[in-house]
């Protein structure tokens, strides 16, 4: 990304300095000690840089004494007017890193202890087993919630054929109430901030679609590019809370941002807004929503009505059993995958029966079923399709089927 904040895909030369600002906007607790500055990186292609993708930076801070003096002057309750006092700074007094070491992180590096154990079957089973148990309690023990959940946890965009994310697993749970939402929606919002590294969190109403500032927008009197909630890092899951939604009258803030979360689970792009025109980037999201109905808002790849039969428990789960679980969706979730030519026929009859037995049923439908089939096998660490893993996703759509009734 260059200073100016337009993204551009041509490389430099070697010879070239790319600069970046870090994030000033959506500070986190854990980050209300950082300073925005803007990144210096000699000797490195652009190309090398892409928008949404985590990298560390190591290197030499240089700032203006002044804003550091002020800056140390200040408490913790004014952070927020030293954050826009930097946004605004003139760019020659931007603190600065000079860059000379920079990585990309992925969700590997961001495991406590860092485990970097091969995927053995025995070990992947014994902990899908844990996890998948895990998931049940906090779902009331609703199973093929939470075997659904599983999958969706476990899906990521692998690859893009025109406009289709291939890859994507959205879940949208539905036969949620404003109460039961505060019992089971927050275990599973605690579950998966603690399992997965990026998570972010929507409160869906009426108010917040007519005010919220989900695409990034350029402010040119700044030079900025100001962050938007749907700029989010490679990864990154994003739960869609539907339940406080009532009725009301959408303005033209609210459309456009109903909008941009339906381009996102449909197509895995966020629209960036430069003003005098819009530009299109791809997003890698996992997207969970929360309703009392089927979402027309965000209309998700998979919707299974929530039927708990017990209270969800609260448990204290143990840190290295944690580590554990964050290590199995990290690592099974990068593996590569393909179908033999055997079970590549058998998979095809299987979808021809299918539509043959039910018309309703189009590409999606079949291409949800391959990408079920696809995680299936991931979650038990293998990297092809099974015959077994392949009956499993049948009856699992099956069950879920049957509750749509």
């Amino acid at each position: 990304m260059r200073e100016n904040g337009h993204a551009s895909p041509s490389s430099q030369s070697k010879d070239s300095v790319i600069e970046g600002t870090s994030n000033t906007n959506f500070v986190t607790n854990a980050e209300r000690n950082s300073l925005p500055c803007l990144v210096k990186i000699y000797d490195c292609p652009e190309s090398e840089l892409k928008l949404n993708e985590v990298f560390e930076f190591v290197g030499v801070l240089t700032l203006d004494s002044d804003v550091m003096a002020d800056k140390n002057d200040q408490d913790e309750s004014s952070y927020g007017f030293i954050e826009d006092e930097l946004v605004h700074l003139p760019p020659e007094k931007v603190p600065r890193l000079h860059c000379l070491i920079h990585r990309k992180l992925d969700v590997n590096d961001f495991l406590h202890s860092s485990p970097m154990m091969e995927p053995k079957p025995q070990l992947v089973k014994e902990t899908r087993e844990s996890l998948l148990r895990h998931l049940t309690s906090i779902l009331g023990n609703d199973g093929i919630a939470a075997h659904l959940m599983l999958l969706h946890l476990l899906s990521r965009v692998h690859a893009r054929i025109d406009n289709v994310a291939v890859g994507k697993l959205s879940l949208n749970l539905t036969c949620l109430s404003k109460e039961s939402v505060s019992v089971f929606g927050n275990q599973v919002r605690l579950s998966v901030q603690n399992l997965l590294p990026f998570t972010q969190c929507i409160p869906l109403t009426v108010n917040y679609l007519n005010t919220a500032s989900l695409a990034p927008k350029k402010d040119y009197q700044t030079n900025r590019l100001i962050p938007g909630v749907l700029q989010l890092a490679d990864g990154s899951h994003l739960i869609i809370d539907e339940t406080q939604l009532e009725t009301g009258t959408l303005n033209s803030t609210g459309v456009e941002n109903a909008r941009l979360l339906k381009n996102l689970m449909e197509f895995q792009k966020v629209e960036y807004n430069f003003e005098y025109y819009k530009m299109e980037m791809i997003a890698d999201v996992q997207m969970l929503i929360l309703s009392e109905g089927k979402s027309n808002i965000v209309p998700a790849d998979l919707v299974i009505p929530f039927q708990p039969s017990s209270a969800a428990s609260f448990e204290v789960v143990p840190a290295e059993t944690l580590e554990a679980w964050r290590w199995y969706l990290a690592s099974v979730r990068s593996l590569p995958h393909s179908i033999e030519s055997d079970m590549q026929k058998v998979v095809e009859s299987d979808l021809v029966a299918a539509r043959q037995a039910d018309r309703s049923l189009g590409g999606q439908d079949l291409s949800r079923l391959l990408t079920m089939g696809r995680l299936m096998s991931a979650s038990f660490g293998e990297t092809s399709l099974s015959l077994e893993h392949w009956q499993m996703v049948k009856e699992l759509e099956r069950l879920r089927r049957e509750r749509l009734k």
